[in-house]
């Protein structure tokens, strides 16, 4: 216990441990936040821009047939005879409807108090690591993104 309590007063004295008071550091959550939320919505981009039109491509055969006698069975048995096919456009709308979600109640209820504790905690582990972690200059910068 008292172990405990001294390498939380020398983190406190490093700076390593501010309080989650402390304006800048929640800056720096706020920044961490926001680089999730891009970093989501690249792959999901990228996702779309690589999966979707092999996908398409794959299920091209079927779609002419859609186009001429529609019916749910048809995309139904089509989606079951190709199954890359089906994965890769489920995978697609799986991950983008589960962003919107998940943004769209951050942003009408706030963040949930435990994934606050999870970014606070990264944040401790990017500054405790310093210049050598990947998201530290996007973490530390003093400029405040538009």
């Amino acid at each position: 216990m008292q172990q405990q309590i001294g390498v939380k007063k020398q983190e406190a004295e490093m700076g390593l441990n501010p309080s989650p008071d402390d304006s800048t550091f929640n800056a720096q959550v706020q920044k961490l936040h926001r680089l999730t939320v891009y970093t989501r919505w690249l792959v999901i981009g990228i996702l779309w821009i690589t999966v979707a039109p092999l996908s398409m491509w794959a299920l091209r055969g079927e779609i002419a047939l859609w186009q001429n006698h529609f019916t749910w069975s048809a995309v139904r048995y089509g989606l079951a005879y190709n199954r890359f096919a089906a994965l890769g456009l489920g995978l697609c709308i799986g991950l983008t409807t589960a962003t919107l979600v998940w943004h769209s109640r951050n942003i009408l209820f706030g963040v949930s108090p435990a994934y606050q504790h999870r970014l606070e905690q990264q944040v401790f582990k990017i500054l405790k690591q310093g210049p050598t972690h990947p998201f530290w200059k996007w973490i530390s910068s003093t400029q405040d993104d538009p």
